[in-house]
């Protein structure tokens, strides 16, 4: 159960948000959305940042998801992992890999499963979601794998706001729909 409501799925109010976050999602409000709804200054501001995080950055899908995932499993976001597991399968990802996210250390060494990149990936993921910096050796091992400046910051920022969106989920009890 959430720990404060969920506002109704047929909320109309503030109509133009409530229309944006619509447009982001297909037509529905997910739960995660009617809670944000509680404070729309919030949403709003959610709304936009999430939707440029999904949608403009050069990082690639797969790389994108597995981050993503690699968050949620670390955190217990049991929410997020399952609204990210078909998108990083989408992208190419594979399920012997998502299985093997049920343990991202053990990931981040997993030579078979995982690309070099991948790993790179799941390394710096591991160490900003545990302990908020990036070693010097993780950080060397991202600038190899990924191909600018740019996909390093979008990928640590990618890493950040999803550890945002996992604290908040497990924070109120969100459910998957």
């Amino acid at each position: 159960m959430p720990r404060v409501p969920y506002c109704p799925p047929d909320l109309a109010e503030p109509r133009e948000l409530i229309a944006a976050i619509r447009a982001r999602r297909g037509g529905m409000l997910l739960n995660l959305d009617r809670m944000l709804l509680h404070s729309p200054p919030f949403a709003s501001g959610w709304n936009e940042m999430l939707r440029a995080v999904r949608n403009d950055l050069s990082l690639p899908a797969r790389q994108r998801e597995l981050a993503i995932c690699a968050v949620a499993a670390v955190n217990g976001a049991d929410y997020e992992l399952h609204h990210h597991s078909q998108p990083f399968l989408d992208a190419g990802g594979t399920r012997e890999q998502l299985r093997a996210l049920s343990n991202v250390s053990l990931a981040a060494g997993d030579s078979v499963r995982f690309t070099e990149c991948e790993r790179a990936i799941l390394r710096a993921t591991l160490e900003v979601t545990l302990h908020v910096r990036v070693s010097d050796d993780a950080f060397a091992a991202l600038r190899q794998a990924l191909d600018s400046d740019r996909q390093i910051v979008e990928l640590l920022g990618l890493v950040a706001t999803y550890n945002m969106v996992s604290r908040f989920l497990v924070a109120l009890g969100i459910e998957a729909e």
